[in-house]
């Protein structure tokens, strides 16, 4: 399994936030010059941790960005799926029927134990550890 460059990028911009302590407010603009992140792609990225409940957003003067729940209570297996979506490790994992060997996988019933152990793994990492 491999993150793609977003799903990398998300998690870079919710750790600097995270070092901004509780509170604070961020714009895409701040995070992108601090992490690299080109802007357009840190203010699409806010805009989906947003909608995932990571984040809130404030609009007008002194608006901006902030983490939505404490650092603890963030993990990294979140961010990964505001970005990606639910963690599964194969097409058949996610309830999709189209492969070859559908009718005689013996392995389809197992994966999402498979999956669950990603998540799990993903899911014990919290955005304080990688802060600090």
């Amino acid at each position: 399994m491999r993150l793609t460059h977003l799903a990398d990028y998300a998690v870079v911009m919710m750790t600097a936030a995270a070092r901004r302590g509780v509170g604070a407010r961020l714009s895409a603009t701040e995070l992108a010059e601090e992490t690299g992140v080109p802007l357009p792609t840190a203010q699409k990225l806010m805009q989906q941790l947003s909608r995932h409940g990571l984040l809130t957003g404030q609009r007008g003067a002194g608006g901006g960005y902030a983490l939505a729940k404490p650092v603890m209570e963030i993990s990294l297996a979140d961010i990964v799926e505001a970005v990606e979506g639910p963690i599964a490790m194969t097409m058949c994992s996610e309830g999709r029927n189209d492969c070859a060997l559908d009718a005689h996988c013996r392995i389809k019933p197992h994966m999402g134990i498979v999956g669950d152990a990603v998540r799990g793994a993903l899911g014990a990492v919290s955005l304080e550890s990688l802060a600090r």
